[in-house]
This record gives structure tokens, sequence and C-alpha cells, in this order.
């Protein structure tokens, strides 16, 4: 019969089919936990790489050294006071004078009364506020408006030093006519140039 060896082949084939080796029975199953970390890792890696390499890098800004400015405040002194004399040069000013309001009239007060016509003395109290002293050749001139109602300065009878008062007195003629009338005074030195400050006399005539 022929049934017989075809079992028998049957049955060898089977044989070496169980025998024969799996061909997965070779390599290790893997871990798919250790996989997904793995995975896992090398995704942030690379996130990391890239975040470095587009992050731009704060610069953050130089201290720069302001330059120290000096305000200190730089007096100055203010260059004597110069006039020009008759030839044309300048010269420094060192004739000066003030007065004190409450004491300059010594007499005649402002809006005093007049005749036509009258005599009178006004004497007036000065300081010599400059740097020179007064003497021979210092003396009050007209200046040069107002009215001269015929003044005449009285001369200096002392030396005055600088910083000292002293009294100064012209000798005037009140106008004929009715009215208000006033006079402007400065002290001049010897070369004939006249002090910056004026005083006045003011009177009425009726």
């Amino acid at each position: 019969m022929k049934l017989k060896p075809i079992i028998t082949i049957i049955f060898i084939t089977t044989l070496i089919a169980a025998c024969s080796p799996s061909p997965a029975s070779g390599e290790p199953t893997p871990d798919v936990a250790a996989v997904r970390t793995s995975a896992a890792s090398t995704v942030v890696s690379q996130f990391t790489l890239t975040a470095a390499a587009f992050t731009p890098t704060s610069s953050l800004p130089t201290e720069t050294s302001v330059p120290q400015v000096d305000i200190t405040a730089t007096a100055t002194v203010a260059p004597p006071a110069q006039v020009t004399n008759a030839s044309g040069t300048n010269v420094a000013l060192c004739d000066s004078l003030s007065i004190d309001p409450t004491t300059v009239d010594v007499n005649i007060p402002d809006l005093t009364t007049m005749t036509p016509g009258q005599d009178f003395i006004k004497t007036w109290r000065v300081k010599n506020s400059g740097s020179c002293t007064w003497g021979a050749g210092y003396e009050l001139v007209y200046a040069g408006y107002a009215d001269l109602m015929a003044g005449q300065f009285q001369p200096l009878e002392e030396v005055v030093q600088p910083g000292q008062e002293v009294e100064l007195s012209v000798q005037f003629q009140a106008p004929d006519e009715a009215g208000e009338y006033v006079s402007a005074w400065q002290m001049s030195n010897p070369a004939g140039q006249p002090f910056l400050e004026i005083i006045f006399v003011k009177i009425i005539v009726q």
C-alpha cells in the first residue's frame, strides 16, 4: 500500500517543522517601556538643542560713564567803572558818593515854599563811597538839566576820606515867577569828571 509512505512523509515534515527554530526566537523581545523612554529622551534632547540654537542672547546694556560736570558757579568780578576824560582816555572811576534818604536833606526839604527871588542855601549830607579822597578841586557842579537857579557851590572846608560823611552846600536864588522848580547837581573831581550820582533840590515859588 502507498498510504504508509505518505503518512511517514507527513510525520517527518511535521517533526522537522517542530524542531526548526522560530525566526523570532533568536532575538530578544524588545522592552516597550524602555523604547518609549528612549524616544522621549531623544525628543527632549532635540528640543533643548533647537531652543539653544534659536534663543536670542539677552545683552545687558553696558554701563556708560557719565562725564562729571562742574556746576560750581564761578564768581565773576565786575571790572571797575571807567569813564572817558577830556582827552578821550578811559580811566578807572574811583569817585562815588551815596546818600541816606532819611538824612540827606540837612535843610530845605522838598517842596519848601520860597518867595520870588529869595536867596537860600541848600545843604545835603552825603558819604564818600569811593576809594579816592576828596580834597582840593572836588566840588558840586550843575548837572545840566532842570533849573540852575543861579546856584553857586560852597567850597569844601575839609578833606573827605573814603567812607566819611560830609555836608555839601549850594547857594541858590529862587526864580521870579511862581511855580515848582528843581535843580540837579553832582560832584566832580579835579579832572573835571563828574560822579555818576545826582542830588536835587525842589522848591515851590509863590
